[in-house]
């Protein structure tokens, strides 16, 4: 699977800067391997450290002590390989960057204790390193597969966590739905990894950049994974998601055409002949009353927009928390970020999501393209019922893979070097140096005259 995932990488990026003129400003180098590795150390940094209860226990301290490891060892080699400090102008972090100003601003006051300046310092860190790897923002596909791998990596923790030891991936603290048994991770995280590279691997399939079979392994025992975790806002996330991409490649793909119409069929076909079971994995065997009031996320919701604040807090907000009010969580990127940023992070959270879905539509038809709009669908979605769009959270790196799609070439970087056609070169007309004037007999001249 990972070779036919490295396949093509070379083609998918810009010119390297052994093919450029010399003289260019600066051209867009081939992509270090390295960037790779700082890629999953941020999707380790942020896979968090609260969740279910593992086979062998492992102390909240250590994982933090793991994961805050893993973003500064990320933001170290991502300044080792670009010691320069050349950066790729990118609205979506410079937006980021403008967060980090409400966020100081509400944390210096201390309401929400020390965590929140170092939870500043984290998400300072992670907006850092994010700059440090927009050098290597070229819009090509290389950081899709490498947050396929990645991904697909941690879900391999939570299968095997299932074989090993089944009734503590499927707990009955989270009602039998699959967690991580090995690293704690909770279902809406598996749901939301799952349903992720699943999108981004069936629109490989359709641009034709990986074989089905490696397709296959991946999209497969990922389904599975997400249908054992019964996570609604996931599943519907990967639906809507995949549509919309699917929908902004129909007029220029024959394949996604034809995979839109069976899609619908299938989907058809389901709906009628499996309708009571859909609708029991859907409800999870839940009541009408709680369904609707969203497993209660209702009334932390109530709560939180009722309680008093002064000026300062509506504008700035709390200061970085856990995304919890009450001690119960808040489930929702709008009303976590209004919370712990204010109504100024609220815009900002805005303008990034509003940012990237416009320059997606103004972008041509393309594979990139289409990659980005899943992401941003399926982020715009989930933050209806999870929280993370205002904090270091795999739902930021989401919306950064969407940037680097979304990013333009360097200006007169081509994205693909294509290969000058060898034409016949002729030789110059050799020059005819005119000789001495013969003298023409007077004899000769008189016979050609006759």
């Amino acid at each position: 699977m990972s070779a036919d995932l490295r396949q093509g990488q070379q083609a998918d990026g810009p010119v390297t800067a052994g093919t450029q003129t010399a003289g260019a400003s600066d051209p867009t180098p081939r992509t270090p391997r390295l960037v790779g590795v700082v890629w999953g150390l941020l999707i380790l940094n942020t896979l968090g450290s609260a969740g279910a209860k593992t086979i062998i226990p492992l102390p909240r301290s250590l994982i933090q002590m793991a994961t805050m490891g893993a973003l500064v060892g990320a933001f170290t080699l991502a300044l080792a390989v670009n010691l320069r400090l050349r950066i790729r102008a990118s609205a979506y972090i410079l937006l980021l960057t403008l967060l980090l100003v409400p966020s100081m601003i509400s944390s210096v006051d201390l309401e929400s204790g020390f965590g929140a300046l170092f939870r500043c310092a984290r998400l300072s860190l992670f907006v850092g390193t994010l700059w440090l790897l927009s050098r290597w923002w070229p819009g090509g596909l290389t950081f899709v597969r490498h947050h396929i791998r990645v991904y697909f990596a941690v879900l391999g923790t939570v299968a095997a966590g299932l074989v090993i030891s089944p009734g503590a991936a499927l707990a009955d603290t989270y009602g039998g739905r699959l967690v991580g048994a090995l690293w704690p991770l909770t279902p809406p995280q598996i749901g939301q990894y799952a349903a992720v590279i699943i999108g981004l691997t069936a629109l490989l399939l359709l641009g034709r950049r990986i074989d089905k079979a490696s397709a296959a392994v991946v999209i497969v025992p990922s389904f599975v994974l997400l249908a054992l975790t019964h996570t609604r806002t996931a599943t519907l996330g990967l639906f809507i998601g995949l549509a919309l991409a699917i929908c902004s490649l129909l007029l220029t793909s024959a394949a996604a055409r034809r995979f839109f119409t069976w899609t619908v069929v299938v989907i058809v076909v389901a709906a009628v002949g499996f309708a009571s079971a859909l609708q029991a994995w859907f409800l999870r065997g839940q009541s009408q009353e709680n369904f609707s009031n969203l497993t209660g996320r209702a009334k932390v919701w109530d709560a939180l927009l009722a309680a008093p604040r002064t000026t300062a807090e509506q504008a700035f907000g709390m200061g970085l928390g856990d995304k919890s009010y009450g001690g119960l969580p808040i489930d929702n990127s709008w009303l976590a970020v209004y919370q712990e940023q204010g109504l100024i992070g609220v815009a900002l959270v805005a303008s990034i999501i509003l940012v990237l879905g416009g320059v997606a539509l103004l972008r041509p038809p393309s594979l990139e393209r289409a990659c980005a709009i899943f992401l941003i669908s399926y982020c715009a979605i989930a933050s209806y019922t999870e929280a993370g769009l205002g904090d270091a959270s795999p739902y930021l790196l989401h919306l950064a893979l969407a940037a680097s799609l979304l990013a333009a070439p360097a200006a007169g970087t081509p994205l693909v070097a294509l290969p000058v056609q060898a034409l016949p070169v002729q030789a110059p007309p050799v020059p005819v140096t005119p000789g001495p004037r013969r003298r023409i007999p007077r004899w000769a001249q008189d016979r050609e005259v006759r």
